[in-house]
């Protein structure tokens, strides 16, 4: 049922928050010293697409798709659960101004983030076809 794959998706976005932020703290106290804030959110774009892999590969068989457009359903409730978290936290918790927050998105300027998005939309898919459930 549709409804219910959903609704895993997002219970297991929550898990998905939950360790980007302890992530990300860890990357502000041990990274960011070392190498500078810039540079070390380019880096935790990898250490976190590893993480949203992790994540994925353990809960897809859970969630339950069972053809490729589910599991692209399930990549769009993180993404876009995601992406408002981000503004969200940026604008309202961190108090950062929006062109700020788009940096991290800005090619130009080095931000990755949006890499890290494409990950995270397509990672039930390549799970789901990795452990042979699509």
């Amino acid at each position: 049922m549709l409804a219910t794959l959903l609704l895993r998706a997002l219970g297991v976005w929550v898990a998905i928050a939950v360790a980007e932020i302890v992530h990300g703290g860890l990357r502000v106290r041990l990274l960011n010293p070392r190498v500078g804030d810039h540079r070390a959110r380019q880096m935790g774009v990898l250490t976190g697409s590893l993480i949203i892999l992790a994540v994925a590969w353990l809960t897809v068989p859970w969630i339950g798709p069972t053809a490729p457009g589910e599991a692209l359903a399930v990549g769009a409730v993180w993404t876009a659960a995601m992406l408002a978290f981000e503004v969200y936290f940026g604008r309202v918790v961190f108090q950062i101004p929006l062109k700020q927050v788009a940096a991290d998105f800005d090619l130009r300027r080095g931000g990755l983030l949006g890499f890290g998005m494409v990950i995270l939309f397509l990672s039930p898919l390549l799970v789901g076809r990795l452990r042979g459930l699509l």
